[in-house]
């Protein structure tokens, strides 16, 4: 089940918020890996590393590094116990124990104790990590200085640390801050499920907007249910339940090889269609031309439960292109599939509608 190697340390790479990039000799072979300092200590040139080379032995793409496990002859010091209990990859090698905002010890537990409400604030929920920076393009081109929190559920990555994206997002501004639920972990603030995590970024991180989605690498089947975008669905009933404004970002692509996920994808059918039992305002792009008027025809099969709001674009193609951080989604840049970028930006443009009047300063 996990492909283990033993290596040693010859370059250092990029390092972005709790990550480090590095190269390791494996049996003479330069091998491309990815070090949580955080968990395992900051490496060193010279240093003995112990691997997981799966991802690379199944020439997987998003998570295409070797991580590092360990560093043998170098472990780090041990941490200071608590006052943290929350415990994220719970009973994996790599276990990390966090101080969850809801917790006793919290300073935050008892603002979060019979907290109930998100006051209406809009959540905007996406299948693919991709999705997040075109959703914050059309939110901080419509409402500059609104403040938009990432909620990171735990269907992909579960370090926050391994998005470039997100790290390149908050270095720019464009989110005030991070919250990890369930298994996943290293956002600026831990909760234990997509429920504490919401009002955590209402009450905590002073969010205007949420977006809820995985973290880069998403898992699919070919089958209906077997994909962990469902997880979409169950964001937009915990922000309904929850007194928020659920807004959902249409997954769709002009470009995917795959029929099921050529114009509206089956997962967007699914997550909103079979899941989502909170009525949520689901955007599509008021573009002009037949692919655009089958995604509609495919989506209004959507409205029994939900209400599809056709969005301008007008501007949003300007907006993506000045995002701080690369867009690709499945490999795909915002020229090869402008489709998938553009209705994640509609969503955002339709959440930033739900806030009125001008943003604030960062």
């Amino acid at each position: 089940m996990i492909s283990w190697r033993a290596g040693r340390v010859t370059a250092l790479g990029r390092a972005w918020r709790g990550a480090r990039e590095l190269t390791a000799d494996v049996d003479g072979a330069a091998v491309r890996a990815l070090a949580y300092p955080l968990l395992t200590g900051e490496p060193a040139i010279g240093d003995r590393v112990l691997l997981n080379t799966t991802a690379q032995t199944m020439e997987l793409g998003t998570g295409g590094y070797a991580l590092v496990v360990a560093l043998p002859d170098r472990l780090p010091e041990d941490s200071p116990l608590g006052p943290g209990h929350l415990v994220k990859a719970r009973y994996t090698p790599l276990q990390a124990i966090v101080l969850g905002v809801e917790e006793q010890h919290s300073p935050h537990h008892e603002l979060l104790r019979d907290a109930d409400s998100l006051d209406g604030m809009p959540v905007v929920t996406a299948d693919l990590h991709s999705a997040l920076p075109a959703v914050c393009a059309a939110i901080l081109a419509d409402r500059p200085g609104t403040r938009i929190v990432y909620v990171m559920s735990d269907g992909g990555a579960l370090p926050l640390w391994f998005s470039r994206t997100a790290a390149g997002l908050r270095d720019a501004g464009w989110l005030a801050g991070s919250v990890t639920v369930g298994q996943a972990f290293g956002g600026d603030v831990e909760a234990v499920t997509v429920h504490s995590g919401l009002l955590s970024a209402r009450l905590v991180l002073d969010a205007d907007v949420a977006i809820v989605a995985q973290g880069p690498g998403n898992l699919g089947t070919g089958t209906r249910w077997g994909f962990s975008g469902v997880a979409c669905g169950e964001a937009v009933n915990a922000a309904g339940v929850l007194g928020g404004r659920p807004v959902g970002v249409l997954r769709i692509s002009e470009a995917d090889a795959r029929g099921r996920h050529r114009g509206l994808s089956h997962h967007s059918l699914t997550a909103y269609g079979r899941v989502a039992l909170c009525p949520t305002l689901l955007a599509v792009p008021a573009e002009p031309g037949s692919f655009w008027d089958g995604v509609r025809e495919q989506a209004r099969t959507l409205t029994a439960r939900h209400t599809l709001r056709e969005v301008d674009c007008r501007g949003l193609d300007e907006a993506l292109a000045a995002s701080p951080v690369g867009l690709s989604t499945m490999g795909r840049g915002l020229s090869a599939d402008r489709a998938s970028f553009l209705a994640a930006a509609a969503a955002g443009r339709a959440a930033a509608s739900l806030l009125g009047g001008p943003g604030r300063a960062m």
